[in-house]
């Protein structure tokens, strides 16, 4: 099936396009920071002189129509002394009794006015920092890099307030030096911009004009001049931390380790040192993470694992110069059935333990590796290269086992390493650009349980670069280059290449093998990009590979399948002005085929996609695609190719005008295969905004499933000969999904706020019409109780006689029929009491239930979900930090 992916991705980045060839950005003045040997009192209240003097006042409007003059007036005057910035803003409205105040918690963009400021202090045109306060208060501070994308995950410490006046709203901004990196010079020229948002007008407002013809945001700043003899000089942060928690949970009886309750208590601490003004260590050690929000409940029938977004604050802060690799000078991305591997997957540090348990009895299993200290390096060095250096050690973990009151212990995760190292540097204000990326991971195995089931050492490395073709950015071409080890034991190594990411032991395939023997195993990937991205007309062609044994998973990610040849042409045309009917839209569709490293085409279409805005803010986007009939190298799961019908995709979803007090979205995707079967995933997203401090969003969702060919087992039979001694046994699934997402989010104080996350989720899947695959590359298949087989079901079991009287012998497998029942939710108290000191309150809770298997009532199902046995922990987290 077509990822939906894809063509998001695609209208994420079609506002930056171009819409026509003409004209270009207006240059504008350079903006003097004047210093100051004043106190500035950051309240809001522009008493002080530095903002008498005459400020920067020459904005121009980019929405609703792009070039022309702003309704409302804005003034920006930007002072300093030796240890801080200061701007301060007077942003004048004729209405002001109808500034749209909202308070939200940090880095939430919520629908308000707005001021924003941003920064460059490298002055490279490229990369920088972004301030965003709104009439109540709330804030959001970014990252800014690849000139056009932004993180919000970076946390500055800095000072701000809003007040609203008579004929407006002001406010001022304190960033000590500190927080922000440069090098350390005489005088100083950076890079600067600012905007505005009018909510009830839909107004955007910026002091750099950069006309949507253009496809840039950094590297049009003004100048900013005027700062000299500062010195930023060393920082020092540490943050440490008490936790206590406690965990219930039922009981079970005799099992000495679910006794219903649980105390824990722990500490630690982190540092943040400012080695020089351009370099940043963060180190922590005994981390806890215990305020994040609980992963959701998923089914996945497939053979490759579900990517969970990190949330933990050490690993996410600062992670965008890892998530770029391979996309530095391409604003327009398509990944269609790519896999998209990814070097660094931070998640993989703290998983859970690998290792099973040998022995039987009461189980007490760590649900988590337990992370002894890690720390990361960022920043630039060696004369402008940009450079993050992550290392993490994770501790030896044990599960302890009573067998009839005897205490036992089993090793069931190593003590491993984890290092990741990316440098990038750019040329010519970012016209063209060279990196790398190194990973390894590094396990002591001591027992011969893990070195049989565990890789010893696993290594990666890779170069990425991009160079724009024309002086006016509109043709770029981008591509990266990598290659993988993983080094092992023959057992080891032996279960890799029978994953599913290789499937080395296909029996109808000459270029790939399985070597029993091997201790290693390697690969090579690398990916080349096309695109025009100036313009009304934009294009986006890529061919990329991945071979056989590639294979990053260890540090990494990757979604699907290695052994592919995969490449798109996606053609469009963008309208960003409004018109009669659309405010703006895009139109764009082309061609995509995928094969593997023996010439067999595993996929194959043709997409045309529809996407805008209406006058009146709706907006939608639309898609249909076409796949002809293909081979898929995985649906047996490490047997023969099978072939796979063609179908057809058909997806629509529309969105509301966020300005009101009710928004919500519907989102549907279809996919046919008319001779095999359909799926259909149907969500409709609510947004309440009862008070300004209060905003409630539901997101109740449906996903339904037919299908013909849902892998069931395998099984060895040497008379099976057409299919190569082994039986791939299918059978047919009717599968009904019903989710909900609910977030509260209260927000009394920009510092103090209350979230609340639950998640109902309900999984039913019914399977019959069990069948085989019958030959290779075909859609044939031999059902079980037909043409003399039988099948019987017995007590959990399936018992199957493939030919009846005939000679093979008959076999069983279990009802793989399910019905997951599960109830998950967060609820978080956050209490910034100092800057960067934190107090958080969590309650979070786990319910499931799985009785009932195959049958679907929603009734019942429904008071099962609310009333199976769950965990409750409460958790109690203090930190405080100290600087200098």
């Amino acid at each position: 099936m077509l990822k939906k992916a894809v063509w998001i991705s695609l209208a994420l980045i079609w506002p930056l396009c171009a819409a026509a060839e003409s004209g270009k950005a207006l240059k504008p003045e350079p903006v003097k920071a004047v210093k100051t040997e004043e106190f500035i009192k950051i309240d809001g209240v522009l008493e002080e002189p530095s903002w008498k003097m005459q400020g920067c006042t020459d904005f121009v409007q980019t929405d609703p129509i792009d070039g022309s003059d702003p309704s409302e007036r804005t003034s920006v005057w930007i002072a300093y002394d030796e240890e801080n910035l200061y701007v301060a803003a007077y942003l004048y409205d004729s209405n002001p009794d109808q500034i749209k105040c909202r308070l939200g918690r940090r880095d939430d963009f919520v629908d308000s006015d707005w001021f924003i400021f941003a920064v460059d202090p490298y002055f490279d045109r490229r990369t920088g920092y972004q301030f965003a306060v709104n009439p109540s208060g709330s804030i959001v501070d970014w990252t800014l890099y690849n000139d056009v994308n932004q993180d919000t995950t970076w946390n500055g410490v800095w000072d701000w307030a809003s007040h609203i006046n008579d004929d407006g709203w002001s406010v001022e901004i304190k960033i000590p030096f500190d927080q922000i990196r440069f090098p350390k010079k005489e005088e100083y020229t950076w890079g600067v911009n600012f905007r505005r948002v009018i909510l009830r007008k839909n107004e955007k407002m910026t002091y750099v004009w950069i006309p949507k013809e253009e496809s840039a945001y950094v590297s049009r700043f003004a100048e900013l001049v005027g700062i000299k003899g500062i010195d930023p000089g060393m920082h020092i942060e540490v943050l440490p931390y008490a936790v206590s928690r406690a965990q219930f949970s039922p009981a079970q009886q005799g099992n000495p380790f679910e006794t219903g309750k649980e105390f824990l208590g722990d500490a630690g601490f982190n540092l943040k040192l400012g080695l020089k003004s351009n370099l940043t260590l963060d180190a922590t050690v005994n981390p806890d993470f215990g305020q994040v929000e609980v992963d959701p409940a998923v089914m996945n029938l497939s053979a490759y694992e579900t990517y969970y977004e990190e949330k933990r604050p050490f690993f996410i802060e600062g992670a965008n110069i890892f998530n770029a690799f391979g996309r530095g000078g391409v604003h327009m991305n398509a990944n269609i059935n790519w896999p998209s591997p990814s070097f660094f997957y931070s998640r993989r540090i703290g998983r859970a333990p690998q290792g099973p348990v040998s022995r039987s009895g009461y189980v007490d299993y760590p649900e988590v590796s337990r992370i002894l200290g890690a720390f990361k390096l960022t920043g630039k060095v060696f004369k402008g290269w940009d450079i993050g250096f992550i290392n993490a050690l994770t501790s030896r973990e044990f599960a302890e086992i009573d067998g009839g009151g005897v205490r036992t212990h089993e090793e069931v995760e190593p003590l491993t390493y984890y290092g990741a190292l990316r440098v990038q540097k750019d040329f010519n204000e970012g016209a063209q650009g060279f990196g790398l990326i190194a990973t390894s991971v590094n396990r002591d195995l001591k027992s011969q349980n893990m070195e049989n089931r565990l890789n010893n050492n696993a290594f990666s490395l890779a170069v990425d670069g991009w160079s724009f073709l024309d002086q006016k950015r509109t043709w770029v071409i981008s591509a990266w280059m990598g290659a993988t080890r993983v080094e092992g034991s023959p057992l080891a190594i032996d279960r890799i290449q029978r994953s599913s990411l290789h499937y080395f032991q296909r029996p109808d395939t000459s270029h790939v093998s399985l070597n029993e023997n091997a201790t290693y195993i390697n690969g090579w990937g690398g990916r080349f990009n096309l695109g025009k991205q100036r313009g009304n007309f934009v294009l986006s062609f890529a061919l990329g590979a991945l071979s056989p044994g590639f294979d990053p998973n260890d540090i990494g990610f990757q979604s699907a399948a290695s052994d592919v040849i995969n490449s798109h042409l996606i053609a469009g045309y963008i309208q960003p002005h409004p018109g009669k009917v659309l405010r703006n839209w895009m139109l764009f569709g082309g061609p995509f085929v995928n094969y593997d490293f023996g010439g067999n085409k595993t996929w194959e279409g043709v997409l045309l996609a529809f996407q805008g805005q209406f006058l009146n803010y709706w907006g939608f986007d639309t898609m249909i695609a076409y796949n002809p009939e293909t081979y898929s190298k995985t649906l047996t799961r490490g047997g023969p190719i099978a072939a796979i019908p063609y179908g057809y995709q058909i997806n629509a979803s529309f969105t509301s005008d966020n300005r009101k007090p009710v928004v919500f979205s519907i989102n549907n995707s279809y996919y046919n295969r008319p001779d095999e079967g359909f799926n259909l995933n149907s969500n409709v997203s609510m947004r309440w905004k009862p008070l300004s401090s209060i905003s409630l969003s539901m997101g109740p969702g449906v996903f339904f499933r037919e299908s013909d060919i849902m892998w069931v087992t395998r099984v060895k039979d040497p008379l099976m000969a057409a299919t190569y001694g082994t039986r791939y046994v299918f059978g047919r699934i009717k599968q009904d999904t019903l989710f909900a997402e609910v977030r509260l989010n209260w927000t009394f104080t920009p510092r103090l706020t209350l979230q609340l996350y639950l998640q109902p989720f309900i999984a039913v899947g019914q399977y019959d019409q069990f069948k085989e695959l019958a030959e290779p590359r075909s859609f044939k298949y031999n059902a079980y109780g037909e043409g003399g087989s039988t099948i019987e079901y017995q007590n959990g079991y399936y018992q199957v006689d493939p030919d009846g009287s005939g000679p093979a012998s008959g076999f069983s497998f279990s009802n793989p029929d399910f019905n997951l029942k599960s109830l998950r939710g967060t609820m978080v108290f956050r209490w910034e009491y100092h800057p960067g000191s934190t107090l958080y309150l969590v309650w979070t809770q786990n319910r499931a239930d799985y009785s009932n298997p195959g049958d679907f009532l929603f009734g019942r199902d429904m008071r099962d979900l609310f009333t199976a046995p769950g965990d409750n922990i409460f958790l109690f987290k203090f930190s405080y930090r100290w600087s200098k």
